[in-house]
């Protein structure tokens, strides 16, 4: 049997054959570069991957190994094996065809199709799961099949100066931005910690009861007190609350990632706040104070302060005992620095205390030897002889006539001669 081809007398085997041909070139026409096409994996050349595009009429194209995978890999078998039937895009066609005829890439397709999951997952306030892949200047690098970006602020509530131990963890994400066109996917970790501490502050705020004593650990310090971590929930301690002694600042009586016992002092749980005691669980400085410091005892201390009308002095680390200025010293002062200073190391001795009152009476004069005074007699006064009492008749005596005074004698007299003749 024969045909006729442009006027040429033909076998039926030879038109079959132009047929395929004429076939597999309208397939090499429809390709063009951006189309989606199939293809299976027929061998591993070099650095690439040969396929054989799905009805193409026996054309091949290659991908290489930059092309196969966002991912890094080590082998390319790691990525595909042979046989296997793959998406792939077409990048252009090759001139040389000797490994191919067209250049073509998975990775694109891989990324196209995720970028369109992310975009859902977006558009559906949707969060997805990613490894850490590396921690970079200004925030993390993240694998979510494409690569998204975590910026530092966006990591967690508070400022993380090291991001390097998030590398390698999987972490939850919130997406901000996604734009496929250029390559940004933006991802924040922040709500997702948020959601998670608050969760976390519900939970251990209805364990918590006021007047409670439980164990935490110190998180961070700031110049008026320090957090304690309770397992979900911070709680503050006041820097007055920290010690029964004065402490200048947190950091000189604690360390962050210390153990320490807390007293709770008050729950807000609508704010979710927690008042904390460190030194309510803690002996007080007062405590047993008959007992350390009995009265009569002597005890050494430190003066630190001076006031007018004593000194103040410390005998045991938060407890202080007034000396009266009375009490320093046997000579009569004026004020108390004139015998003391603020930190002179002194001995003193304790006259009385009162634990309730947080009390104590001390003396310094009472461990000095009280000098010895000299008694210097004063010289006795002679004493002037009294006068004696002249008698009436004695009186007369010395009457001096009347024609020189104008007075009687019973005008001088009066009454002393009625006494006298009473006498009589």
């Amino acid at each position: 049997m024969t045909e006729f081809v442009n006027e040429q007398e033909v076998t039926v085997e030879e038109g079959a054959a132009l047929t395929s041909m004429a076939d597999a070139l309208d397939s090499v026409l429809d390709i063009k570069v951006g189309d989606i096409v199939k293809g299976d994996v027929l061998a591993f050349d070099d650095n690439q991957v040969r396929v054989a595009i799905k009805e193409s009429g026996g054309l091949e194209g290659v991908v290489p190994r930059n092309e196969l995978s966002a991912t890094p890999f080590d082998a390319l078998s790691d990525v595909v094996s042979i046989g296997d039937e793959i998406e792939l895009v077409v990048l252009k066609p090759i001139k040389d065809k000797e490994n191919g005829n067209y250049l073509l890439s998975k990775k694109r397709v891989d990324a196209k199709k995720v970028w369109a999951e992310l975009q859902e997952k977006a558009n559906n306030q949707e969060t997805l799961t990613a490894p850490v892949k590396e921690a970079v200047k200004g925030g993390l690098v993240v694998d979510a099949g494409v690569r998204g970006f975590v910026p530092a602020s966006m990591v967690e509530e508070f400022y993380v100066e090291d991001l390097s131990a998030y590398k390698g963890q999987t972490l939850e994400f919130v997406i901000v931005e996604v734009e496929p066109s250029e390559n940004r996917l933006i991802l924040s970790h922040k709500e997702i910690a948020r959601r998670e501490r608050d969760a976390k502050r519900e939970e251990a705020l209805a364990k918590l009861e006021e007047d409670a004593v439980v164990e935490g650990k110190v998180a961070r310090l700031t110049n008026f007190g320090a957090f304690i971590d309770l397992g979900g929930v911070d709680g503050l301690v006041h820097i007055s609350r920290i010690s029964h002694q004065h402490i200048a600042k947190p950091s000189d009586a604690l360390t962050v990632g210390d153990t320490v016992n807390v007293k709770v002092l008050s729950i807000d749980k609508e704010a979710g706040r927690v008042s904390l005691s460190i030194k309510d669980t803690l002996e007080g400085p007062w405590d047993n104070i008959a007992e350390k410091a009995p009265e009569g005892a002597v005890l050494p201390g430190v003066v630190k302060r001076l006031a007018d009308f004593g000194a103040f002095v410390e005998v045991f680390p938060g407890v202080e005992g007034l000396v009266h200025i009375s009490q320093i010293s046997h000579e009569h002062i004026a004020t108390p620095q004139e015998k003391l200073t603020e930190g002179q190391e002194i001995e003193v001795k304790v006259l009385s205390s009162n634990q309730e009152e947080q009390r104590l009476s001390l003396s310094i004069k009472a461990l000095i030897e009280k000098p010895v005074q000299e008694v210097v007699e004063k010289p006795k006064k002679e004493s002037a002889p009294k006068p004696r009492k002249s008698s009436p008749a004695k009186e007369a005596n010395n009457f001096v006539p009347e024609a020189d005074t104008g007075f009687t004698l019973g005008d001088v007299l009066g009454s002393a001669l009625e006494e006298l003749n009473t006498e009589a």
